[in-house]
């Protein structure tokens, strides 16, 4: 994910469904239960973490059983601490005590309680930078130390790379037309961060490279799942066991789901949008401008995917009366500035969603020379009565600022072309009245429809009305 590029808007729980789904992760819910088993007699050692003899009550209180069970109690503890749910009182004596955020877990708002979540999801996300165990026992030298040179491991690339992985994931999640809430393949995750974007087929190399990417993912998503952070399908235990399968970049459609998925839960969603805006990206979230003025609204949602756009429209229409809002709607679309054409293409699109109570705004902007043509279509798709027939003059400035818009949202794009040759052959004077247009993009238009037209004749009356337009304007 490029750090330069705009992010989508998410679309996210009430923070009250999101605390409750975090209280609920074995995460915090495991390390609350630790900080209220904690009392006068438990002892830490000198780095916070639980004394050996303590581990087995811990691990009772959290009626865990079994090989791992005082493994997973010591995890446990280690977040209520490093999440401030315990506090050491005294270092030498290894006394602890409840901490100040332990109360926030049942009085706090729920702000207050994801606050704590995010905490303890940071402890989660720097263990899952970590070596395995295994790793880390291999590396010990004979006093006891650890050889970190010898474990090929660099701190600060492991954890680039799994904030790599999880804002492609987040990517995948909130784009129009991704991932959504389907599973993604670990293989594809591993891929997209592997595989160069201008690569064709890739190398052997590099599909080993995947599939060891693959593989320290897996191991890495085991340990977020309890956090709350992912819906995690492991890779298939057997696939490692059997030498015949292909690698997991080749895997078939019908064989993916055995190379592992995983999918954001609406906290992991919450959860990682916070680290961005943390890290200073800009990550919108559906509903940030429903409190905002209409001027907000028209320019924030210029870059949104249209169901996005819809919806954060929905949300600040909901929050005033139809009519109020129209004329808010209309005063913010004014204007000669680059931007006003798209303005008033998404002020059209917002419009759309107001009903009839809303006709005593579109009529007053009627004989605006900027609004006037937007409230035409308005009212007659509406279906007014006594809707004033819009002049020439009129029809060709609108047309000019429809085509202004769909480039600034569009581009070149297929539709835009397509509205060019209708143009065209529907008006077979068009050019000759167009470049007298007085809209400030109309030498712009002219020249777009110059490239898009597939007609060399068309075109090149195009570019010569655009010169036309342009010498108007003094440009």
């Amino acid at each position: 994910m490029s750090e330069s590029s705009p992010l989508p808007p998410v679309r996210l729980t009430s923070e009250a469904e999101l605390a409750r789904d975090a209280l609920a992760t074995p995460l915090l819910s495991r390390a609350a239960r630790l900080a209220r088993w904690a009392g006068p007699d438990t002892r830490v050692g000198a780095g916070g973490e639980l004394v050996e003899e303590q581990l087995p009550g811990a691990a009772d209180a959290l009626g865990l059983t079994g090989d791992d069970a005082a493994a997973t109690a010591s995890e446990a503890w280690r977040v209520a601490v490093d999440s401030g749910l315990v506090e050491i009182v005294d270092e030498e004596e290894g006394t602890v005590a409840a901490g100040a955020d332990l109360a926030l877990l049942t009085s706090g708002a729920p702000q207050d309680v994801l606050g704590v979540w995010l905490t303890a999801l940071e402890a989660v996300l720097a263990d899952a930078s970590v070596p395995d165990l295994d790793d880390l026992v291999d590396a010990m030298d004979g006093g006891g130390e650890i050889d970190f040179s010898s474990l090929d491991w660099d701190p600060e690339a492991e954890a680039e790379f799994l904030d790599g992985v999880l804002g492609n994931l987040y990517l995948l999640t909130v784009s129009e037309g991704g991932a959504g809430e389907s599973p993604v393949p670990l293989p594809a995750l591993a891929a997209s961060m592997i595989v160069p974007d201008d690569m064709g087929e890739p190398t052997n190399d590099v599909l080993e490279q995947v599939s060891d990417a693959m593989m320290r993912l897996d191991d890495q998503f085991r340990l977020l799942e309890p956090a709350g952070l992912v819906d995690f399908q492991p890779v298939d235990e057997t696939l490692m066991a059997d030498t015949d399968e292909e690698s997991s970049a080749a895997a078939d459609d019908a064989d993916v789901s055995r190379y592992g998925m995983v999918r954001l839960t609406p906290l992991g969603l919450y959860g990682l949008r916070a680290r961005l805006l943390e890290s200073g990206r800009t990550a919108p979230a559906v509903g940030d401008l429903a409190d905002k003025g209409a001027d907000a609204l028209l320019d924030g949602t210029a870059a949104f995917p249209p169901t996005a756009a819809r919806a954060e429209t929905e949300q600040w229409l909901a929050r005033r009366e139809p009519l109020a809002a129209a004329r808010e709607l209309l005063a913010a679309a004014r204007g000669g500035d680059a931007g006003a054409p798209l303005r008033r293409l998404h002020c059209q699109q917002a419009l759309s969603l107001v009903g009839l109570e809303a006709e005593p705004a579109l009529r007053e902007v009627l004989d605006d020379a900027e609004l006037g043509g937007l409230a035409r279509v308005w009212l007659s798709e509406h279906g007014a009565a006594d809707v004033p027939p819009p002049s020439e003059a009129m029809i060709f400035w609108l047309t000019i600022d429809t085509i202004a818009a769909q480039l600034a949202a569009e581009g070149n794009s297929a539709e835009l072309q397509g509205l060019v040759e209708g143009l065209a052959q529907q008006h077979g004077g068009f050019f000759a009245a167009a470049w007298r247009v007085d809209h400030p993009a109309t030498p712009d238009v002219l020249e777009a429809m110059g490239r898009l037209h597939p007609d060399k004749k068309v075109a090149k009356e195009a570019r010569k009305a655009a010169f036309k337009a342009r010498s108007q304007q003094g440009g």
